[in-house]
């Protein structure tokens, strides 16, 4: 008789299934740790070290640490980052939700709404960047000024451009968390005589968690995260040059920053900027971690 593993729900794992799981199983973990932990370690390791060339490298401990936080440029960078994030989770999940819960309610060609809303999402970030560049311009061009020259205009710009991608994107998992909720529910809110503010905050809302807990997670992390459309939107301009001669580039974001210092310093600023990098995971890992925790203990048990 062939011997079985018991899985949840009843269900059997028969021995030649097991036996050949892992030999199917195999690659993939091969892949990842050749793609993801190898390179991951790797880089923890080189972010103690100080390049002469990209393959002579001598340890330094945390002298690399040191100079991240001395480095005004990062600092600027991330509270630049932290406030961008904020700002454009907040717009971005409001406004994802008012579109999901608009095109939930029986609009009239709200099939082709969403899909119109979704479509940003399938552009490039870089490709987003030149083309709202031009339209910020030609429009900042009426008033004699261009995003370049303003980092006010810069942060709003980005602001912009990252709500009209990632807008139609949250507003699908929205619609998927609205859908299904319970009718009975609904009902029964109905005929306890609420009103529909209250059936929205009162009912819809709170069973809508788990797609909150998604959306606030996903704009979080991309909100601090951002790399190409900050590249190709502003490059980090305008320049402020301080007193000791920093140069702080009053729109340019952490992951700009981590890429400016890698390739546009030094040869010795290469370990400088692989410290920054493991900071940099250390922060948006942490603040995604806690983030889940919080939503997920108003999640309602359905």
């Amino acid at each position: 008789m062939k011997k079985s593993k018991k899985l949840g729900g009843g269900s059997t794992l028969r021995g030649p299934l097991a036996k050949w799981g892992w030999f199917f199983l195999g690659p993939v973990l091969i892949a990842f740790v050749i793609g993801f932990v190898w390179p991951f370690m790797q880089g923890i390791y080189l972010s103690f070290c100080k390049f002469r060339l990209i393959s002579d490298t001598e340890f330094v401990g945390f002298e690399n640490y040191l100079e991240v936080f001395k480095d005004e440029s990062f600092l600027h960078s991330f509270w630049y980052t932290a406030l961008f994030a904020i700002v454009s989770l907040v717009l971005i999940n409001i406004l994802a939700f008012a579109v999901a819960y608009a095109l939930t309610q029986g609009v009239k060609g709200s099939n082709i709404f969403r899909t119109v809303f979704f479509m940003p999402n399938l552009i490039g970030g870089i490709v987003l960047g030149y083309i709202w560049s031009m339209i910020f311009d030609g429009i900042l061009s009426q008033f004699d000024t261009s995003i370049l020259l303003e980092s006010k205009w810069g942060f709003w710009g980005l602001i912009i451009l990252l709500c009209w991608q990632q807008i139609g994107y949250m507003m699908i998992i929205y619609i998927a968390g609205l859908q299904a909720v319970s009718e009975d529910m609904l009902e029964a809110a109905r005929i306890d005589g609420a009103n529909q503010g209250q059936t929205l905050f009162r009912v819809i809302i709170p069973n809508v968690m788990p797609s909150i807990t998604i959306c606030t997670f996903l704009s979080l992390t991309n909100g601090f995260k951002l790399f190409d459309q900050n590249l190709a939107l502003t490059a980090g301009q305008p320049y402020i040059i301080q007193e000791g001669g920093t140069v702080i580039k009053t729109t340019e974001m952490l992951a700009l920053n981590i890429y400016s210092t890698f390739y546009g310093q030094s040869a010795g600023s290469q370990g400088v900027a692989q410290a920054k990098a493991v900071i940099f995971f250390i922060l948006v890992a942490g603040l995604g971690l806690m983030q889940l925790a919080i939503t997920r203990k108003r999640e309602v048990q359905q």
